[in-house]
């Protein structure tokens, strides 16, 4: 064997290694983003603010319960994630109240207890908390009450975007027969206060449709 066809066979050797390191060490890191695992799947049963509802406002006989809007309240309709929004007029010059309604049907969006933390989460420097059980119509409902700093959510992933003083949330979910409907009433704790009889009157008129 001469001089030549030793250099070609070391030559060969060395390049097989060499390629065998690229491999290993420098390929994984120049891989696209693309190719990099997926972030986890959002779990099922995201509370409200969360996923679309899982029917409209012109499917509302799916929900399974119906309800009469206050006078006074404007109807702002549905959006992709709301199967209603009301809005409140605003007392004493400050903002209007809005009043969210969510379905995600049967079995989804979370349990109540859950979504009643997660409401008083979104206030700071809160003072009294209430809870209650009550029942309207014969369909059994959640409420909660907390004023303080609220914590706005907005935007797809519902993060904080305003701190909002002196307001109020009330809130209410029904349990109804096709699932829980969740009513989520947010404002100045003015407006909620000049509004508290008629968010209990659309309450007391629930029935099942």
């Amino acid at each position: 064997m001469n001089f030549r066809n030793i250099l070609t066979g070391v030559l060969v050797i060395l390049a097989f290694f060499a390629g065998a390191y690229w491999q290993k060490t420098v390929a994984p890191a120049q891989q696209p983003a693309a190719e990099q695992a997926a972030p986890e799947a959002t779990p099922p049963g995201m509370p409200p603010d969360g996923p679309p509802p899982a029917v409209s406002a012109g499917d509302a006989a799916a929900v399974g319960i119906k309800w009469d809007v206050p006078a006074r309240w404007t109807d702002r309709g549905a959006t992709s994630m709301r199967l209603a929004t009301y809005q409140v007029p605003a007392k004493g010059g400050g903002d209007a109240g809005e009043c969210a309604v969510f379905y995600f049907g049967p079995g989804q969006g979370g349990d109540p207890e859950s979504n009643i933390d997660r409401w008083i989460g979104q206030f700071e420097k809160h003072g009294k908390i209430s809870r209650a059980s009550q029942q309207y119509g014969g369909i059994p409902v959640k409420l909660v009450e907390v004023e303080g700093d609220y914590l706005a959510p907005s935007g797809p992933m519902m993060e904080s975007t305003a701190r909002k003083s002196d307001y109020m949330l009330k809130g209410a979910i029904v349990e109804g027969p096709n699932g829980n409907v969740f009513f989520k009433f947010t404002g100045p704790k003015k407006t909620l206060d000049g509004a508290a009889k008629e968010f209990e009157q659309l309450l007391a008129s629930m029935k099942k449709s």
